[in-house]
């Protein structure tokens, strides 16, 4: 049963129209309902091209979360052969929010890894709603170190609303674990692809998500905080959502403006949860491109290029051109913020200061005299 977002409601009707046709053709074939079938399907695509022409930041996070949308299993399922699971941190416990293991792409083997939320009920709950506790991470640090003693590239999928927030990851270091795992991919001398096929939460995502080349779907989304996370923060108000995703800058396009990914993998009219094959086929492809062009790298090259990647970022900063959308917020309600005087050139503190002279030279004044 397909699920329909509120902008997407128009095209409801047309899909059980659609349904209702081919069940009437499968019983008594006719060249008109044929010929009708294609026609609403014509509509359909229309109907999205209108929809996709002027979406919001906040539709696009919708998108992203799409509960059809493909997962990082389905991406193993049709771009991986061989697939060989591995499980555990050989510390604590599996951590099913991550799956990963080694298989072929395309004829070279590959270390895959990436979050995973799960199709139904039963299987979000089994793997947390891809919300990783430290074990996971711990689990990536091993493979990717497996990879690097193997001499094969890693391919990871990132899909995450942000990393498990429980009191137990907490007491088991979950920040720890995010900033070692994230130190591993940095420290890596094979190549790492990125692709944000979903969710991009927070230190969640970056932690598996530090790559030679980041790519990102058309209709992921890229940010520090979720929307509703920055509404109830900004405005104590979670029905800012759609202004906070606006001045999060999340979606793909922002993203690529100021480098933080390299290439928008684009998705068929209706976005990727309509369009499976078709998106994960062309994922593969940016995969391949990407992987053929680092193959001429090794070693130390490799971590220079990636560490000099992040680093540029931090040196440059982020929208550092124009004044986002965020500090406008802050400012409407704060009042823009001054550059602070150097404490000696504070009158109070000046004042003060003379006082305490003048009572030091009162005070031997009158001892000695």
């Amino acid at each position: 049963m397909n699920t329909y977002l509120d902008f997407e409601k128009p095209i409801e009707s047309l899909d059980s129209r659609i349904l209702e046709l081919k069940s009437l053709n499968e019983s008594n074939p006719s060249d008109l309902l044929v010929d009708e079938i294609q026609e609403i399907e014509n509509q359909i695509n229309t109907s999205y091209e209108k929809i996709f022409s002027s979406i919001t930041p906040w539709q696009r996070t919708q998108i992203s979360r799409h509960p059809q949308r493909p997962k990082t299993r389905d991406y193993i399922e049709n771009l991986i052969t061989d697939f060989y699971p591995l499980s555990g941190d050989r510390a604590f416990s599996e951590d099913k929010a991550i799956m990963g293991g080694f298989g072929k792409f395309r004829g070279q083997s590959v270390l895959v890894m990436g979050h995973e939320k799960g199709h139904d009920t039963y299987s979000r709950i089994e793997h947390n709603f891809g919300m990783p506790k430290p074990e996971g991470y711990r689990k990536a640090q091993r493979l990717m170190k497996l990879a690097e003693h193997f001499d094969v590239p890693v391919i990871s999928f990132v899909d995450t609303p942000g990393a498990y927030s429980g009191l137990g990851a907490e007491q088991r270091g979950q920040s720890e674990a995010i900033a070692r795992t994230t130190e591993c991919c940095l420290s890596l001398g094979v190549p790492i692809v990125v692709v944000i096929i979903g969710e991009g939460g927070s230190g969640g995502a970056v932690a598996i998500g530090t790559g030679n080349n980041v790519l990102m779907l058309e209709n992921s989304v890229y940010s520090v905080i979720s929307p509703e996370g920055c509404s109830s923060i900004l405005w104590k108000d979670t029905s800012k959502t759609a202004e906070a995703a606006e001045a999060l800058k999340l979606t793909a396009s922002d993203m690529l403006k100021i480098d933080v990914i390299d290439k928008i993998i684009p998705e068929p009219i209706g976005g990727a949860h309509r369009h499976h094959l078709v998106t994960i086929n062309n994922t593969g492809d940016a995969i391949e491109n990407c992987l053929n062009v680092l193959s001429n790298q090794h070693g130390n090259e490799l971590k220079h290029s990636r560490q000099e990647r992040y680093l540029q970022i931090g040196r440059l900063g982020l929208f550092s051109e124009k004044t986002t959308t965020a500090n406008e917020v802050l400012d409407n309600k704060y009042g823009k913020s001054r550059p602070q005087q150097p404490f000696y050139l504070n009158t109070k503190i000046q004042i003060f200061f003379l006082i305490c002279v003048a009572l030091i030279i009162l005070f031997f004044y009158w001892n000695f005299n």
